[in-house]
């Protein structure tokens, strides 16, 4: 939706609350007038059902207003005397059009809730919880799961995270009618937890920081759009609003104005090998020969921690690693049955990597210039592949080739000015994660936020069946950044709560012995 759609939408949604309410603001003393000015109605609405006036601002919070408008249908009804189970179910189930057979064709006399003090507090209650839960989730912080192991080390899979959402700036919805606290599913059923339409414009909150280069960021992944999801990007498409397409982490290793390489593993960015964060540790896909006696599985999981999914068998003696740092690589060489350990860096050009280039692969790669708003690239036929997405798809622009020609919105151009600021995301795991080097850019309109604190870790090798050795104790109520070793601040929550907890039981002690 452009601006001005949304403008009409918004003046065709209060010409139905006028339509299907006027004769009762009537009713409640009002003046008919009143149900068709746009917000000053639904003051005066939030004053008919006896609500605070600061409902009205819930009102026009996208995702916040699908929980209120059911509670406002419901509310107008029992205004008027409609108190039954079945008027509630009819009120929701017609999606508020009930109130237009009550308006016409009912003789309804308005009758305030004021008495119904008990009924109040709780629905205000339960909805001020919901409607809290809601904001914090959307703008402030967001849960998060790890499904995968491209940041190994770093965030592990089954640590439980909490992402900022005001570190980089909170972005307002994009769909208007969605699920609440859920993202593009709804958990165990997997269906839909959303509409294609309306959306709605949206824009970003301001941010306390900018992302930097070896941020970890979750974001939406920019080319969910895509069936066929890896490489093909020709394939066919399958529409999503942005803000539900899948959640994402990776490390953003460049930023807008950088030129980013790969030679044999290594970032370089604006030819230098770009400095690590001192928790970060880079595995790479190695091959490993023995003298054909087998590991020990524990000295695999618990000496060396690596995830026995992404060990393979090739033969008797010969396995492939795709987990290891250079440290882990080095301790394995010192394993009497170990006779080799060599790293696959990867030479030959790979069909999958981004823009198709013959000659590029994970290992070795660019160099490649990752734009930023107000930017400017010249723009031919050897240039385009690098920016076509973007130009099409990111900034929604028509694109027409012919020949060495170029047109953007039917003009012929040899430039590109860039509307937003554009990120290279990757994981630690270099050989086994699906990341920029595969899809491209991440344009900073997918950024969801920045992963601050982990709240929970379960070990995947370990079943259920052994829950307390499941929980990795270590990692609990820790940071996601800071330098050095992660610290464990579960202790003093324990301790805080404890006093917490000693101190609400001497409260209530104190008040019964003085009641």
């Amino acid at each position: 939706m452009t601006l001005i759609q949304w403008f009409i939408f918004f003046l065709v949604i209060q010409i139905v609350h006028y339509v299907g309410t006027w004769k009762l603001y009537e009713k409640a003393g009002r003046k008919s007038w009143e149900a068709a000015i746009p917000v000053y109605n639904a003051i005066v609405l939030m004053k008919i059902i006896d609500r605070p006036r600061w409902w009205t601002v819930l009102l026009f919070i996208p995702i916040v207003n699908l929980i209120m408008f059911p509670v406002i249908w419901v509310e107008i009804l029992r205004s008027f005397g409609k108190k039954s189970t079945a008027d509630t179910i009819l009120g929701v189930v017609t999606l508020g059009l009930y109130i237009y057979y009550i308006n016409y064709t009912q003789d309804v006399t308005y009758i305030p809730n004021k008495n119904e003090v008990k009924t109040d507090n709780t629905l205000s209650s339960l909805l001020f919880a919901v409607v809290v839960a809601t904001l914090v989730h959307t703008y402030v912080m967001q849960p998060y799961t790890i499904p995968s192991s491209s940041l190994e080390k770093s965030l592990l899979i089954g640590d439980f995270l909490f992402v900022s959402k005001f570190h980089y700036g909170a972005r307002t919805p994009q769909t208007a009618v969605s699920l609440p606290m859920v993202h593009d599913s709804i958990p165990f059923f997997g269906t839909k937890s959303y509409l294609n339409w309306p959306q709605i414009p949206t824009f970003r909150l301001p941010g306390i920081q900018k992302i930097e280069r070896n941020d970890i960021v979750v974001f939406n992944w920019p080319v969910d759009t895509v069936k066929t999801m890896f490489g093909d990007h020709s394939g066919e498409y399958t529409y999503k609003p942005v803000d539900k397409k899948t959640n994402y982490v990776k490390r953003c290793v460049g930023i807008p104005g950088d030129s980013l390489s790969i030679k044999d593993g290594v970032v370089m960015i604006n030819n230098k090998p770009l400095a690590l964060h001192d928790r970060q540790k880079l595995q790479f896909s190695y091959d490993v020969v023995t003298d054909g006696n087998r590991f020990d599985y524990n000295y695999l999981i618990h000496d060396l921690k690596l995830n026995p999914n992404e060990i393979g068998a090739i033969s008797d003696n010969q396995f492939i690693f795709q987990c290891l740092t250079d440290e882990t690589a080095n301790r394995l060489r010192n394993n009497p049955i170990v006779k080799s350990v060599t790293k696959k860096l990867t030479k030959e050009g790979e069909a999958d990597i981004f823009t198709g280039h013959q000659n590029w692969n994970r290992d070795n790669f660019g160099p490649i210039y990752i734009p930023g708003k107000g930017q400017t690239v010249a723009l031919n036929t050897q240039s385009l592949p690098y920016y076509k997405q973007i130009i099409t798809e990111y900034e929604n622009n028509d694109l027409h080739v012919t020949g060495d020609e170029i047109r953007i919105n039917g003009k012929v151009v040899n430039s590109y000015t860039f509307q937003q600021d554009y990120y290279w995301m990757m994981g630690d795991n270099r050989h086994n994660s699906q990341d920029s080097r595969y899809w491209g850019y991440v344009p900073f309109e997918n950024v969801v936020g920045k992963p601050v604190f982990i709240w929970m870790s379960l070990d995947q090798n370990v079943p259920w069946a052994k829950a307390i050795d499941k929980i990795r104790w270590e990692r609990l109520f820790t940071t996601v950044g800071g330098s050095g070793e992660p610290v464990s601040y579960f202790k003093y929550f324990v301790i805080v709560l404890a006093a917490w907890f000693g101190y609400d039981f001497y409260r209530k002690r104190k008040a019964k012995r003085n009641s």
